[in-house]
Order: C-alpha cells, then sequence, then structure tokens
C-alpha cells in the first residue's frame, strides 16, 4: 500500500466535498448525482469530518508518511479543506439564530411566552453534543414505538409507527404525523424524520410516521388520499394510544414536504376522501420542510424538462400539456387561502434538487390569502434532506419547529371553544 499517494488521494476528496458544500449551484443536471452525494453527506457534518482527518494526519505524522513529498500535496489538500470545514460549521451553527429571527417576525418577539408555564420546558433549546457526534443515534429516553398498524387497505404501504410521549398529557397529547419522502416513488416510515419525531415525543408529543402508496405502480392522487386517510384514521383512533384526535399537525421533507402542504392546503377534498368524506381531515398547523410546491413550474425557474419528464412518466402518469388541470390540482400552490393552518415552511439555500427560489414564490403567495401566521426559515448552506440524521443544523431545527409546536398548540387551546 502506497500510504503517501493515499493520504494525497483522500486530501483530493476531502477538498472535492467540502467544495461542493460550500457551492451552491443550479443547473448542473446529469452532474448532480455526483454533487449532490458529496454535498449533503459532508456540509452537514463538517466537524465530524474535520475531526477524523486531524486524526489521520496525526496517524501519518507519527508513521513518517508525511515525510514523502507526495503526502505534503495531500496536507496542503486538507488544509484547505479544514479552512472549508470550520466555515461550514460556524454556518450550521447560525442556524439557530436563523430560524429564531423567522419565528420571531412571523408569531411575534414574545411567541414563546404564549406556551403555559407547564410547557415552557419543552422550550429548552441546548444542543448537545452527544445527538450530533452520533449522527444515526436517535432513540431517546422513554419514547416507546408501536410498529405496523394498519390504517388502510393497502398492505405495508398503509401502515403506520406510533411513537408514545415519554410523558403523558392530560386530555391526550398533541398529534405529530410525519410524512417521509422520497420522490414519491421510494422511501419508508423508518428511515426519514427521525430527529424530529424522537425531539418531540421526548417531550410529551404523540408522533404517528406512515407509509403511503408509492409510484409508479400507484399514480397520483394516490398519494395524498392515503395521507388524508391516515389522517382520518388519526381523528378516529388516536385516543385509544393516548393522542388527542382535536390536534393533528403534519410534517415531512422533499415529496413529504410536498404532501404535508397539500393535505393542510386541502381539508375535507371530498375526492381525495373516498369512502370516508364525512371525516374531518382539518389540520392545526403544518412544518412542510424542502418541498416542491408548484409541480407546473409556472414561473420558470428550473426551467429543465428532466424534472417534467420524471413526473409525467412516474407520478402523474399522464403530460402536462394534457392535463394541465391535473398538475395544478396536485400543486400546492393552487390550494391557497384564508383556511390554512399556521404553517413553518422551511428550505436550505444550497438545495440542488428542489430549489428555495420556488419556495419562495409558495410563501409569498400563501401569506397574501393566509389568515394564520405563516414563518419561512432559509437555512443557509442546507442542502436537500439535510434533517435525515443528526447535525448541528438538524438539532437546531428541530429545537425552533419544536418551539413552532407548542407555539400552535397553546394557541389552539387558548381558542379552543
Amino acid at each position: 500500500m502506497n500510504w503517501p499517494v493515499l493520504y494525497c488521494a483522500l486530501g483530493m476528496l476531502s477538498l472535492w466535498c467540502t467544495a461542493c458544500s460550500i457551492a451552491r449551484v443550479r443547473r448542473i443536471y446529469a452532474l448532480v448525482l455526483l454533487y449532490y452525494p458529496s454535498a449533503w453527506l459532508w456540509g452537514d457534518l463538517a466537524l465530524i469530518h474535520l475531526l477524523w482527518q486531524l486524526s489521520l494526519t496525526v496517524v501519518a505524522g507519527s508513521a513518517g508518511v508525511l515525510s514523502n513529498p507526495v503526502a505534503w500535496g495531500g496536507l496542503a489538500l486538507f488544509g484547505l479543506s479544514w479552512i472549508g470545514l470550520v466555515y461550514l460549521h460556524i454556518q450550521a451553527m447560525d442556524t439557530g439564530v436563523v430560524l429564531d429571527e423567522a419565528l420571531r417576525r412571523g408569531l411575534g418577539k414574545d411567541f414563546t411566552g404564549s406556551v403555559p408555564a407547564d410547557r415552557q420546558w419543552a422550550l429548552a433549546d441546548a444542543i448537545h453534543s452527544r445527538h450530533w457526534l452520533h449522527p444515526v443515534r436517535f432513540r431517546r429516553q422513554g419514547v416507546q414505538v408501536q410498529r405496523d398498524i394498519s390504517y388502510g387497505d393497502a398492505g405495508k404501504r398503509n401502515l403506520l409507527d406510533i411513537y408514545h410521549p415519554a410523558r403523558s398529557s392530560a386530555g391526550g397529547s398533541p398529534v405529530l404525523l410525519q410524512v417521509h419522502g422520497g420522490g414519491w416513488m421510494t422511501g419508508s416510515k423508518r428511515h426519514q424524520g427521525l430527529p424530529l419525531v424522537y425531539h418531540m415525543a421526548e417531550r410529551g408529543w404523540l408522533c404517528v410516521a406512515i407509509n403511503y402508496r408509492l409510484s409508479p405502480r400507484w399514480a397520483f392522487p394516490a398519494h395524498i388520499i392515503d395521507i388524508k386517510r391516515a389522517i382520518a384514521w388519526i381523528r378516529q383512533h388516536i385516543h385509544e394510544y393516548g393522542g388527542n384526535p382535536e390536534f393533528i399537525a403534519i410534517t415531512g421533507g422533499s415529496a413529504g414536504g410536498h404532501l404535508s402542504a397539500l393535505a393542510a392546503l386541502t381539508p375535507n377534498l371530498a375526492q381525495w376522501q373516498p369512502g370516508f368524506e364525512q371525516v374531518d381531515t382539518t389540520l392545526q398547523a403544518a412544518v412542510p420542510c424542502y418541498g416542491t410546491y408548484d409541480l407546473t413550474d409556472r414561473y420558470r425557474i428550473r426551467r429543465s424538462r428532466l424534472a417534467e419528464s420524471m413526473l409525467a412518466r412516474n407520478i402523474m402518469q399522464c403530460s402536462l400539456r394534457d392535463h394541465p388541470d391535473r398538475w395544478r390540482e396536485a400543486s400546492p400552490l393552487d390550494h391557497l387561502g384564508a383556511a390554512a393552518p399556521p404553517m413553518f415552511v422551511i428550505h436550505g439555500t444550497h438545495d440542488v434538487l428542489l430549489w428555495s427560489e420556488e419556495t419562495r414564490k409558495f410563501v409569498a403567495a400563501l401569506r397574501e390569502l393566509a389568515t394564520e401566521p405563516v414563518v419561512y426559515g432559509e437555512l443557509p448552506g442546507a442542502q436537500h434532506a439535510f434533517d435525515m440524521f443528526h447535525s448541528v443544523r438538524t438539532e437546531h431545527t428541530i429545537h425552533a419547529v419544536g418551539r413552532f409546536l407548542e407555539w400552535s398548540h397553546a394557541r389552539f387551546c387558548r381558542n379552543r371553544p
């Protein structure tokens, strides 16, 4: 094994991934398959990468590897990468400030003061290294999981998991419904949204994560019908598990962000509630993350036929040109109105798969019509699906989402007859 060459190659890899994490790119088409994984798995774990690289360098120096001129080049590459990694970590640490400012603008400077005294403990926002230094360690003390409960007749695609809170609430715990992403074609209730789900369950919320039917086997609107069916199931049965059916919030990322926004904006839409039209599917709060809100791309933001082709072939299973009404019906942007619940929309500036520019258009249009608050948090440097694992950015984000949900629940309780 040529250790100096290997060390230099790792330095090149580190610098490439760091550069991808810092750069904000658009319209790279097929190159996204190379760029996105590099940026996603590097930028949000910057300090972890920095620690192992420094450790590697110490070991290499002790073993005499750095006496080779080839290794000097590797050390220079690592050095440039380390500067970038420190910058990325500092940027991630600013997430809390960015989201707190967004919440104060949208809800009021003293919005946390409206949360009851007996719930103020849930607003604690200390960021612990035991969480972000273990990116895929999700379990929290006291939270129990009940898996694979059926809510529909589509087999394993209509199963849900219930995360029982560590502390029960008098009158039933507020409910958070988690909708996974995956481009409407992949994904599972067990693999996404876990940092937030465990965080909220630890603080007394009953969290429900669902599977739903996927394309291309099922075309839209099968996906949103399943979301509605899950909401109906929660409203009818969640009291049996200790939840309060009167308060249901929804969240999700990517395709889950699209579906959670669509569900929040279309309560009791009969055509998407076949066989359960009479069940109230109104939601009391929504937190869609890095979703798409305009399938038609009416503002020509993406300017690419690749996304349209994928949607037409696999998801909608009809063309935009031949069936524009069906595409608009599937777009949250076409369902805006005064009845929208309080919403906290989150997107990253560096998302290369679904762009923040589209989300800004959606938020601006929603604010013009909604009577409830609309909060928008745009995270500097955040990539698509940044919250699938623990990181400094994820920890700040789930704390901010927790504060928004606590505010929403407190407001609902105050206004309830």
